[in-house]
């Protein structure tokens, strides 16, 4: 969750939503997101809205933070009721950050709670919680279990020193497989977090990463290219020449090592940065986004989408816990989504996915470009004549190339 909030109109300060929100409402699934944002420590690459636990007080320490998320979950619900939005069991939560396991499993477990008494989860939902691999113990573990979690997603970055040191990430390597082996006792399905393409990480050692993290046996993997964001401690040492730029070339090949070395390893891509086991152990809360399906984002910072208005809450936490105290929208701005805002998105997010994009929901400029597309060996040939656009491997590393000729100018 970037930092930098869009602009947008103003929010109202009763939350409500605009009429289209309830428009077909209850065919679409309704998930929860809750930002929790406290770190240890500031990744010198992160961009997200985030806060070492000691530099806030105020009411918005994070001692009181879950007090205050508990105010706009029972905000939420009364905004969606007024606004005419049918009732809807939650089909998953996903807790973010930031470091949500800084808060204790209690409080965790209380906020999941608050949400189950407030919409009821969907049978067999999935509950995720991220998680630096230091702030979890077995009984951590355990007691998110017996709270209802069903996930816990481990930031794994690296397995190579010298990298979490650019990364600024301070758990061992040698933690995660033991974190892993908790989690599993715990009865938590296991994700695993990676970055490749920091400045001065090998090639042996991104597959010295890859290796480890199979080792583990994850449900899941996600594997992310290093962006380098504006504002950032490792983007001001870019710039002063302390350590290298990242290269885009050394990314492709990256990828390409990934792909492989995970498919051999029995995980299947399923979106061009995850890979998950089985159909049932990909992320389903991320597929909610990227299928354009409707959540609410608890949490300063903290976006929400539902039925094509989208807005966002504001970004610190002090200001967000005012508001929520006074009774007025934590909402920073908002925007309603017309008709060709909404294609855009859905091709954008849609191709990405394994599954494809319906080559029958595109434009007539888009469909005319898949001839062009097959024949570049940007996308799946015997996908295309079935009906979808699905990414090749290549088309994988140009997914934005991609997305622009489906939608020329």
């Amino acid at each position: 969750m970037p930092s930098v909030l869009p602009l947008g109109d103003p929010a109202p300060a009763d939350g409500l939503l605009d009429a289209q929100a309830a428009v077909g409402a209850a065919e679409r699934p309704f998930s929860l997101y809750i930002h929790v944002p406290y770190c240890t420590v500031r990744c010198g690459y992160c961009d997200f809205n985030t806060y070492t636990a000691t530099e806030l007080g105020g009411g918005a320490s994070q001692a009181e933070y879950a007090g205050t998320a508990l105010g706009e979950l029972d905000f939420a619900a009364g905004v969606l009721e007024r606004s005419g939005l049918p009732a809807r069991e939650v089909s998953t939560v996903f807790f973010g950050g930031g470091t949500p396991t800084l808060l204790d499993a209690a409080e965790l477990g209380g906020l999941l709670g608050r949400a189950r008494e407030l919409w009821g989860l969907a049978e067999g939902a999935e509950v995720t919680t991220e998680a630096n691999p230091e702030t979890v113990s077995p009984e951590s573990l355990a007691r998110l279990a017996e709270a209802g979690f069903t996930r816990v997603s481990f930031g794994m970055q690296s397995a190579v020193p010298h990298v979490l040191k650019v990364l600024d990430r301070v758990h061992r390597p040698e933690r995660v497989p033991q974190v892993v082996e908790w989690a599993r006792a715990a009865g938590l399905n296991v994700s695993l977090d990676l970055i490749y393409g920091t400045p001065g990480e090998s090639l042996a050692d991104w597959e010295r990463s890859l290796d480890a993290a199979l080792a583990c046996e994850p449900d899941h993997l996600s594997a992310y290219a290093l962006i380098i964001e504006d504002g950032t401690k490792l983007a001001a040492q870019i710039r002063r020449g302390e350590v290298p730029d990242v290269d885009d070339d050394d990314h492709a090949d990256k990828y390409e090592h990934a792909e492989a070395r995970l498919s051999a390893g029995g995980l299947q891509w399923y979106e061009v940065s995850n890979w998950a086991r089985t159909a049932d152990q990909e992320c389903r809360h991320n597929l909610a986004y990227w299928r354009g399906s409707d959540w609410w984002g608890i949490g300063p910072g903290a976006h929400s989408h539902v039925g094509g208005v989208r807005w966002w809450n504001v970004k610190h936490p002090r200001a967000y816990a005012q508001r929520l105290a006074t009774g007025v929208s934590p909402a920073a701005g908002k925007e309603v989504l017309d008709d060709g805002a909404r294609y855009v998105e859905d091709v954008l997010l849609r191709v990405r996915l394994a599954e494809g994009l319906p080559t029958a929901t595109l434009r007539a400029e888009g469909r005319a470009a898949v001839a062009g597309l097959i024949a570049d060996g940007l996308i799946d040939a015997k996908a295309a004549f079935a009906g979808s656009v699905r990414l090749s491997l290549r088309g994988r590393l140009l997914a934005d190339a991609v997305v622009r000729r489906l939608l020329p100018d």
